[in-house]
């Protein structure tokens, strides 16, 4: 049988699944088995995603005031979780991946290839991958649109992208308002912006201005 023509293709087959494992599964569990697993909270300290956060806050100030109170981390760390949690359970990750591969150019369209420290932290437990991708992947989808875009393109997603094949979510918001984010509305915003918050090209403003100031001199 093993001098065969399908005897060779057999052991070949076999070989080559063994290197796909190897090389995809088992050293990146050996690289990375020491490397700590961040929490939530750890992530929250991130700049980018504070600036953010606190936009959310001057955007909607009596929505964000109802659900987290003020911008600071603890409740960052709060909407992060919500955010994250909402979208495992809307099934978000069947349409949008989180991971550029290093095939067919796709640096291109979504942005740096992933690398496997990325995954290392609570808010990729399950890890999204994707099982399709019917939408954008949006691994670095954070920080290339604001957050007003988000929370109408939730509300309504063909309304800013015609012909869009993803449902609506109008249980994000109070009153069926776009304007009105609740918790989970606002959670899912904060997620999403989260998303690549971490890489130096984030595309975001490079003089982080703080909520005081915001406040004083409001986004138009």
């Amino acid at each position: 049988m093993f001098e065969s023509r399908s005897g060779i293709l057999l052991i070949g087959g076999l070989g080559f699944f063994l290197f796909a494992f190897l090389s995809n599964a088992l050293v990146p569990i050996l690289l990375y088995r020491d490397l700590p697993e961040k929490t939530v909270e750890e992530l929250a300290d991130n700049q980018n995603l504070i600036y953010q956060f606190e936009d959310l806050s001057i955007r909607y100030p009596e929505q964000f005031k109802k659900y987290y109170g003020e911008p600071n981390k603890e409740n960052l760390a709060e909407a992060l979780q919500v955010g994250h949690d909402v979208y495992v359970a809307e099934g978000c990750w069947h349409c949008h991946s989180q991971y550029v591969r290093p095939v067919s150019n796709e640096s291109v369209r979504w942005g740096k290839v992933a690398s496997s420290d990325e995954y290392q932290n609570r808010l990729n437990r399950p890890v999204m991958w994707g099982t399709r991708r019917v939408g954008p992947d949006l691994s670095r989808e954070g920080g290339r649109r604001g957050n007003d875009w988000h929370a109408v393109h939730f509300f309504d997603p063909s309304s800013l992208s015609p012909n869009s094949p993803m449902p609506k979510y109008p249980w994000l918001y109070d009153d069926n308002n776009p304007s009105k984010p609740n918790k989970r509305g606002i959670a899912m915003i904060t997620y999403v912006q989260w998303l690549g918050s971490w890489l130096e090209q984030y595309p975001l403003y490079e003089d982080y201005v703080p909520v005081e100031k915001q406040m004083q001199d409001p986004l138009e």
